[in-house]
């Protein structure tokens, strides 16, 4: 059985999912010696993404980024933030060593801080 990647972004200012929140995902590319874009998505209204950002063939061994654009989102959210905002695109970099396994990689959110962990 291969495994998944997964996120969602739930707002902890206000209790609730974070919709319309840009996410980037990227690759380290032991080639180039630098990350490259695989996909950009946005979450919907339950803080999720439609489809996994990963899944079967596609999830493979290596040093990925998820690019969390929090200060658009709280911009959206007529969120009053410091000019220019203190976060802005939250970066989160993990290891994927086995692609039989499930990877969630959620993030709680406010505008003076998140916080992540390698969820089921």
């Amino acid at each position: 059985m291969s495994g998944k990647l997964t996120t969602h972004v739930l707002d902890t200012s206000i209790g609730r999912p974070a919709a319309g929140l840009t996410i980037e995902l990227w690759k380290y590319n032991d080639n180039l010696g630098d990350y490259e874009k695989l996909q950009e998505a946005v979450t919907m209204n339950d803080g999720r993404l439609e489809q996994p950002l990963l899944e079967g063939e596609a999830l493979t061994a290596g040093r990925y980024e998820l690019l969390f654009h929090v200060g658009a989102y709280f911009a959206t959210m007529e969120v009053v933030t410091d000019d220019p905002p203190f976060l802005n695109v939250i970066p989160v970099s993990f290891g994927i060593s086995n692609n039989h396994d499930d990877y969630h990689v959620p993030l709680l959110i406010a505008p003076g801080g998140y916080s992540t962990y390698r969820g089921s």
